[in-house]
């Protein structure tokens, strides 16, 4: 019994600085993205430690270089877009509303603003960058599969088609304005969205584009 008891005042100490280190890691994250979106990837990361309301100390430890930082923004916004998909498919059972919770999701998220950065300085095949793609491409091909055999979705459009789409009408690039925008997004993918429904109203030129189509040179 008395090991017991001195056991349990120990782990709480190791606990509660754990928790401290999530929240300050998650605010960096949250500023980034915030900072990234509006003024671009090479904002002062004194300035995103600043927004987060943490230490330089802090930021650097976390983060030793601004292209982990970047990562860490494009895959947490990558994660939420799918956990959005996800929950709405669990919420409802709907394919297409899931899809729709998607492509609003990652407007919400920027994602066409913060996507872009990964392709200028850093490793594009880093485990978790991969990782986070992965997760939502494939999520989102199922969902479009769910939603074509239950007679919701055209059939001729491919989640390539589904994410260029998104991409243009929901943000200009990082930095140019994107925040005024804000009040026009919503409307237009939802006419996006609107149009992919089925039966559709016209015959679309050319073939649906995948993923691997848009990862062509």
């Amino acid at each position: 019994m008395p090991a017991a008891t001195t056991a349990n005042p120990a782990a709480r100490k190791v606990t509660r600085p754990r928790a401290d280190a999530l929240r300050n890691r998650e605010r960096i994250v949250t500023a980034a993205r915030e900072m990234f979106t509006e003024h671009g990837p090479e904002v002062p990361l004194d300035e995103i430690a600043r927004r987060a309301g943490v230490g330089n100390a802090t930021l650097y430890r976390n983060f030793p270089e601004r292209d982990a930082l970047v990562r860490e923004v494009v895959c947490s916004v990558m994660d939420r877009t799918a956990e959005a998909a996800e929950q709405a498919l669990a919420e409802t059972g709907d394919a297409f509303e899931a899809l729709s919770r998607f492509v609003h999701a990652a407007a919400d998220e920027r994602i066409s603003a913060l996507c872009p950065m990964v392709a200028g300085t850093f490793d594009q095949h880093h485990p978790d960058l991969v990782a986070a793609r992965q997760r939502v491409e494939h999520l989102v091909e199922e969902v479009m599969d769910r939603a074509k055999a239950a007679g919701q979705l055209r059939t001729d459009v491919g989640v390539g088609d589904l994410m260029i789409a998104a991409a243009q009408l929901s943000r200009p690039p990082a930095g140019t304005g994107c925040l005024s925008h804000d009040r026009f997004v919503h409307r237009h993918l939802q006419l996006f969205l609107d149009g992919l429904r089925a039966p559709a109203r016209s015959v679309l030129p050319g073939t649906a584009t995948t993923m691997e189509d848009l990862r062509q040179p």
